[in-house]
């Protein structure tokens, strides 16, 4: 058979039976190297829409490069007004509900923008990546590669990366039994030789001054109270001190975990009274919070996109450390 006919072959079976089929350019590890290179090197401008528990939220994204610079825009499109502009490695936050502020090595929040930067060694020791054919998504043929979790502490995923350029546009957030949590999906993607006019503002822009996460959470890191019994697979505490909950004010042990692609937020306080044993479970999309009290009288709330027999078995696991 011709080169050609094979090659049509290949394509008719991809979209047949795309999970049989590996990518024609390479392995997934090689498809989400290209994925990464795309989004460090391109000028784009991707509108998508985050699908999440019957609801849509749009959003624009816009990266391009300017005298040896990279500047990324993300803004949300409805609602109140939200933003984020990186310049380099500071990223600058703003929210119509406070002040903006601008953090030094700090990423844009959500999955679809981590997945693109994380270290590609650290993402494939925690998932297997699987390529699994073709599709289409804004038009245009897609190559799809799955992560599938090694462990069942994690969502898997399935991403969509553009053939033509490499970029990623359409993300799935799957739950243990498959059914898809979550869902990222472009809606409309412009690539150019050329930075668009908003990279040139961005290059200009007042933005707020830098500051570390000291200022902004000004009470010092410090060991508090709590032990972890149990983490899941790869993650680690990467912060801890004190906050005080929205709206209620009330003051709370915090403590961050990560495995650098999802973190967790536990928030921790000992009952005033003792209380009956309870747990409140509240889901948005990917993201579970679960409230336990825990026998002890130990009120804890932990809140992460991970699997909700994950986030159980992290609050079941912490205990009081009584302090001499």
């Amino acid at each position: 058979m011709k080169k050609q006919g094979l090659s049509a072959v290949i394509l008719i079976f991809a979209w047949v039976f795309p999970g049989l089929v590996m990518a024609e350019d390479g392995s997934a590890p090689s498809l989400l190297q290209r994925m990464q290179q795309a989004y460090q090197q391109l000028n784009f401008e991707l509108t998508l829409i985050e699908f999440s528990q019957g609801e849509l939220e749009p959003k624009r994204l816009t990266r391009g490069h300017l005298d040896g610079q990279v500047f990324t825009h993300l803004t949300h499109l409805n609602g109140r007004p939200r933003e984020f502009v990186q310049r380099g490695d500071e990223t600058s936050f703003f929210d119509a509900s406070h002040s903006g502020y601008t953090l030094k090595n700090s990423n844009l929040p959500g999955l679809f923008y981590r997945l693109q930067q994380m270290s590609l060694d650290s993402l494939l020791a925690k998932y297997d990546a699987v390529s699994a054919g073709r599709s289409r998504v804004l038009g245009r043929v897609a190559q799809v590669v799955r992560l599938v979790p090694k462990s069942a502490d994690y969502y898997g995923y399935v991403l969509w990366l553009d053939q033509e350029t490499g970029l990623l546009v359409k993300l799935d957030t799957l739950s243990e039994d498959a059914q898809v949590v979550e869902q990222s999906m472009g809606v409309a993607l412009k690539v150019s030789d050329m930075p668009s006019p908003l990279i040139k503002e961005l290059k200009a822009a007042n933005l707020p001054a830098v500051v570390s996460v000291s200022d902004v959470y000004p009470a010092p890191q410090q060991q508090l109270p709590w032990r972890f019994g149990w983490l899941p697979a790869g993650f680690e505490l990467r912060s801890q001190d004190k906050h005080k909950l929205p709206i209620t004010e009330q003051a709370v042990d915090y403590v961050m975990l990560s495995n650098s692609l999802v973190d967790v937020s536990v928030y921790l306080s000992q009952a005033k009274a003792q209380t009956e044993v309870k747990q409140q479970l509240v889901r948005q999309g990917a993201t579970h919070l679960l409230n336990v009290t825990s026998p002890a009288g130990a009120d804890i709330t932990v809140v992460g996109a991970v699997p909700v027999e994950t986030a159980r078995q992290i609050a079941e696991s912490i205990t009081r450390v009584e302090t001499p």
